[in-house]
């Protein structure tokens, strides 16, 4: 057990507690102690009712289910992977300008999310980190699925061709991608 807590407290600091409330709040939904319902992004109760934590559960908030265990487990990697490479690397000794990357990539989504009536935000910040890191590292040779390489500006576009090829919506990582892109200009 130790070794997890180690490998837990060696994640960089923001992507700990990033990392750690995308596990916990779905988490509290699954068992039902909160019910799922108060934790996606409603336009209509956010802006009417004003409730005020939406934007920010939807942010965190993943259904885990037979059918979506498989995608929110590859988004958590994207997550640890991408968000700890950023915050250790083009951001290293500067957590206000990853926090502030963060909070302009949410404030983005979260617009888009209430003008196209999403309710889970979770994918598309993910993947405007990952977008962001892959354009400061845009010469690396990354390895996809089945020993693909290629350079890391085509990642994003590759994983949501990717989620294409297997029957998933593209619109959470079309948007991340241009969130990302929105940032990186």
């Amino acid at each position: 057990m130790s070794d997890l807590g180690d490998w837990f407290r060696s994640i960089p600091l923001i992507t700990r507690y990033w990392f750690a409330t995308s596990i916990a709040v779905p988490l509290l939904g699954k068992l039902g102690l909160i019910n799922p319902m108060y934790l996606i992004l409603w336009p209509e109760y956010f802006l009417h009712k004003f409730q005020i934590w939406r934007p920010v559960t939807a942010t965190f908030y993943f259904p885990v289910g037979p059918g979506s265990g498989f995608l929110y487990m590859v988004n958590l990697y994207f997550l640890y992977q991408y968000s700890s490479r950023l915050e250790t690397g083009a951001f290293d000794g500067r957590p206000a300008d990853y926090v502030f990357m963060l909070l302009f990539n949410w404030i983005c989504i979260v617009i888009t999310g209430v003008i196209m009536d999403m309710q889970l935000l979770m994918i598309p910040l993910i993947m405007s980190v990952l977008y962001v890191w892959s354009q400061l590292n845009r010469d690396m040779i990354v390895s996809f699925w089945f020993g693909t390489r290629f350079k890391a500006c085509y990642l994003p576009w590759v994983i949501l061709g990717f989620n294409y090829i297997i029957g998933g919506s593209i619109v959470n990582e079309l948007i991340g991608n241009l969130v990302g892109h929105l940032f990186f200009s």
